[in-house]
């Protein structure tokens, strides 16, 4: 098993900020949401892991003691522990108060146009935020804990039994301080000694263009300050992109639907089409066909974590008019009456997407 001070790339001294800047740099190169492949999936793994450890005063005292028990199996304290209740007469030390604050869920609804080029938010949480007062450490000013008196700060008590093995030690955490070898006896009147306090926070948040429906951005450090001043967990952003009324996103293309005029569709024309980035002006050919599809390159999503943009698809459906005059019905008449190759209605193959995609943009 690789050291953990090595797998954060800090040296055994190092101090509880060091250890969470490092872990914060390497957690933003090896996140999947940043780095996909096996590779990083599994260094990010072993960097949780490691921060997991170090960051935690009580275990970070226990790893460097060499306390740390198999993995997935018992160490020599375990067992002990299992017979007995206790360590065994090896003292595990004070547990620390200190803990490390809960990850946070938030669900971010975007439009459209905001997953296209990205965008800025402010974001309003109800999180739990270090108190003010006293800094994290529980006491009032002024004051700071005292040793407990009934364990001597060792945080447990021991007691000796006897058993079928002979006179064993047993350690079990002490009643009068719950284990952490200190008490505080004047708690801090703002957080009422829990060294955090509740407050709505404004979180300002960069969205990547590109995001989609589902993807969930991850924000190190960001979520609840852990008690007593334990770490501050992570924010879990979830993407939700509302519907648009005049596209569909297909990856990183947009699918749009444009209905013409029997005569535009004969004669061709120019009309316009109100972009997320602008109006454009769409070209129709003479001679277009119902379910014929004009590209626009360039028009689309812009791809996550890159400059390059998906596609703009058009769609062209083809208005027959029901209602005409009879002029209008003699002037197509004659038309009908110079066509010289008329054909017979056939049934055409259904190529894969086509007739598909024209019940989607238009059977609605």
């Amino acid at each position: 098993m690789a050291d953990h001070y090595d797998t954060l790339g800090v040296s055994r001294e190092a101090s509880p900020e060091e250890i969470k800047k490092a872990y914060r740099k390497l957690a933003r190169q090896l996140h999947p949401d940043v780095n996909p492949s096996p590779e990083a999936a599994e260094k990010f793994k072993d960097v949780t892991a490691a921060y997991d450890t170090l960051s935690d005063p009580q275990r970070r005292q226990q790893y460097d003691l060499g306390d740390q028990p198999a993995a997935g199996g018992f160490g020599f304290g375990d067992i002990f522990d299992a017979f007995f209740g206790g360590g065994g007469g090896s003292r595990r030390g004070p547990r620390s108060r200190a803990q490390r604050g809960q990850d946070a869920l938030v669900r971010v609804d975007l439009d459209l146009a905001e997953v296209v080029f990205g965008t800025h938010r402010d974001i309003e949480v109800a999180t739990a935020v270090r108190c003010g007062t006293c800094e994290g450490d529980c006491c009032a000013p002024g004051t700071s804990p005292t040793t407990c008196s009934a364990c001597g700060g060792a945080g447990e008590v021991t007691r000796q039994v006897r058993s079928v093995l002979g006179p064993v030690v047993t350690s079990t955490p002490c009643g009068m301080c719950q284990g952490y070898g200190t008490v505080i006896e004047h708690p801090c009147e703002t957080c009422h000694g829990q060294g955090r306090v509740r407050a709505q926070v404004t979180l300002p948040v960069d969205i990547p263009a590109g995001v989609d429906t589902g993807l969930r951005l991850h924000l190190p450090g960001q979520g609840e300050a852990g008690a007593a001043g334990g770490a501050y967990g992570d924010i879990y952003l979830e993407i939700r992109v509302r519907d648009d009324e005049t596209f569909t996103r297909d990856g990183d293309n947009l699918l749009a639907g444009v209905e013409i005029s029997m005569i535009d569709a004969i004669f061709g024309t120019t009309t316009q089409l109100a972009g997320v980035d602008g109006d454009i002006d769409l070209e129709i050919p003479a001679g277009t066909q119902p379910g014929d599809v004009i590209t626009l390159r360039g028009r689309g999503v812009t791809r996550l974590r890159s400059s390059a943009r998906g596609d703009l698809e058009v769609t062209l459906q083809v208005r027959t008019p029901t209602k005409l005059d009879h002029k209008q019905r003699d002037l197509l008449k004659q038309f009908a009456d110079r066509e010289k190759n008329p054909q017979e209605p056939k049934l055409l193959r259904d190529e894969p997407g086509l007739f598909s995609r024209l019940r989607g943009k238009f059977g609605r």
